[in-house]
């Protein structure tokens, strides 16, 4: 099925908004955050006007059909990531939160002195700082593969250089600057041979590809559920079971324990060892109804129509004199970032946000993979389902009329 952007729209309240308004509204910013549909939000206001309580705890009625509605949501992600199995879903606060979890219980119960953590330079500082500090923490090191000039990895290359020592490889599916996709499965088979547990970062990947864990046989993918059409402040991290059962939770509170002793606890089963504390229940309702909302969608639909926006959006920016597009121009995302020769990326930004163009500017919490690119910032404009062609159109004409306001020189 072709997806119609335009009848998308009347499932996203804030077109309606600008509309009403009569105000310009062309969100190219999608990367950042996406836009929220009516499905999501209604879940949500549902929860707060008529099943507020408390899960897993209240043995009443509003209790009970909060409790179904917040596990209805995680068998919604599991099935959304590509697992049978509802335990291996721990709802976090989002893709940081998720990653931060994974480094600290593997900092601190299995890396120690000598042992190598492997990531790449091209990371979101959310899959980079939390291994910098679990590498403090153990004494570990961290090490990183090479990049090819569009942000690319090369398969061949990082197991010819593989070290033996290394226990972590911690690498993003997708990367929110460049749009390139890397080759999870086979990154993910490269580590299992070797002995090395994955981690995948899937902020990026979520939103525009179809994902199958137990395809990818990961041990760790973490994605967040506003860059799915669900609310922020939720996410969630898949782990595979025996790897769940091995580790022990890294933060305590309640609600996660069988056994409370004065020297010692006995932990819940998986998943709830791993979500001590009151839970984002709203939250996680509400990405449930997101990742359905995708799935009635169909995510091989929304791949099949970004492909092709991204591919129209490469070749006209690409044609726009002084333009840079960095990445690669086919096996990528929508997200694309570029430059203008002799112009700020913040100045871009601001002179299309005054024609109702949102975009953003700057190192996109990526600066290992900017120094690579040799550049300090840049602009992107990040694509969904919801925009159009004529807008990558309105967006090449709009980036003409910037250079002579910023005198471009050719």
């Amino acid at each position: 099925m072709k997806l119609d952007p335009l009848a998308i729209r009347n499932d996203f309240p804030i077109y309606q908004s600008f509309e009403q308004r009569g105000e310009p509204f062309i969100y190219l910013d999608s990367a950042a955050t996406t836009q929220r549909a009516s499905a999501v939000i209604e879940a949500e206001m549902n929860y707060y006007r008529n099943v507020n309580a408390n899960v897993h705890r209240s043995p009443h009625k509003i209790g009970m059909e909060a409790t179904d509605l917040f596990e209805g949501a995680r068998r919604s992600v599991a099935r959304f990531l590509g697992t049978p199995d509802e335990a291996e879903i721990i709802f976090t606060k989002g893709t940081t939160e998720a990653i931060n979890t994974v480094a600290l219980l593997l900092g601190e119960q299995l890396l120690k002195p000598g042992d190598v953590i492997l990531t790449t330079p091209s990371e979101h500082h959310s899959n980079l700082i939390p291994w910098q500090m679990a590498a403090r923490r153990s004494g570990a090191t961290l090490d990183f593969t090479s990049l090819g000039a569009d942000g690319s990895l090369d398969l061949e290359e990082i197991a010819a250089k593989w070290n033996p020592k290394t226990k972590v490889f911690a690498f993003q599916h997708a990367s929110n600057v460049t749009g390139v996709v890397h080759p999870a499965r086979e990154l993910c088979k490269l580590a299992r041979e070797r002995g090395a547990i994955s981690v995948v970062d899937g902020a990026q990947a979520a939103a525009h590809i179809p994902v199958a864990v137990r395809d990818l046989r990961c041990d760790f993918f973490a994605f967040s559920g506003h860059k799915v059409c669900g609310p922020t402040g939720i996410g969630a991290l898949y782990g595979k079971r025996e790897l769940l059962e091995r580790f022990d939770p890294v933060f305590g509170g309640g609600e996660m324990v069988l056994k409370v002793a004065r020297t010692s606890t006995t932990y819940q089963t998986i998943p709830f060892k791993f979500e001590p504390g009151t839970p984002n229940i709203a939250g996680a309702i509400g990405l449930g109804a997101a990742v359905e909302y995708l799935m009635k969608l169909g995510v091989n639909n929304v791949e099949s129509y970004l492909n092709e926006l991204a591919g129209f959006a490469y070749e006209r920016l690409s044609q726009v004199e002084g333009v840079t597009v960095h990445g690669p121009r086919s096996d990528r995302t929508s997200a694309m970032s570029f430059t203008l020769a002799g112009c700020h990326p913040h100045d871009i930004a601001s002179i299309l946000d005054t024609e109702g163009i949102s975009i953003r500017a700057g190192h996109h919490c990526a600066q290992l993979l900017m120094q690579h690119l040799g550049i300090p910032a840049s602009a992107r404009a990040s694509f969904y389902f919801y925009n159009t062609k004529k807008e990558v159109e309105l967006l090449v004409q709009a980036l003409e009329r910037t250079k002579k306001v910023l005198r471009y020189v050719a």
